[in-house]
């Protein structure tokens, strides 16, 4: 049986801090250097890493790859218009699809925005029809992104 995180009492003190804007820049760092650069035993370290992953703050250690480089040139904000009794199932069904990289519930005008992106128009185009077979989509709204001014989760901590 799978243990359930153990929650983050509090706010994080200064050493939890600086451990996660270490990992933040780079998440291979080994706990050794990080104990270094702190000041601290390398098993302080490791104890607060170990709690900060049991506690969901840090949720996985990754890269972050570059997809333009990959040919994923055609970023797209797709609003879309759902049946309201159905907007889980909706989002639950475009999260699956290989190209989204986000799926947000939202307020106002549309009930949903999506961001994807894909390495043409046509495959955008595909994507678009795709959305729109779905019965429950009653109306999509497409932008193309020209350029990323800022794509990072870099919030104060």
């Amino acid at each position: 049986m799978r243990k359930r995180p153990e929650s983050y009492p509090g706010l994080l003190d200064e050493v939890d801090k600086k451990i996660l804007e270490i990992l933040r820049e780079d998440s291979k760092r080994r706990l050794k250097d990080i104990a270094h650069e702190l000041a601290k035993p390398v098993s302080t370290v490791h104890e607060r890493v170990a709690r900060l992953v049991r506690a969901g703050v840090i949720k996985r250690f990754t890269v972050e790859v570059d997809y333009s480089k990959l040919g994923y040139t055609v970023k797209a904000l797709i609003l879309l218009n759902v049946d309201g009794k159905h907007i889980l199932d909706v989002e639950s069904d475009i999260s699956r699809h290989q190209n989204v990289e986000a799926v947000y519930d939202i307020t106002g005008e549309f009930d949903v925005a999506v961001i994807a992106s894909f390495k043409s128009i046509s495959e955008l185009d595909e994507f678009v029809k795709w959305l729109l077979k779905h019965p429950y989509i009653k109306q999509s709204r497409t932008s193309i992104i020209f350029r990323v001014a800022k794509e990072e989760k870099r919030l104060p901590l």
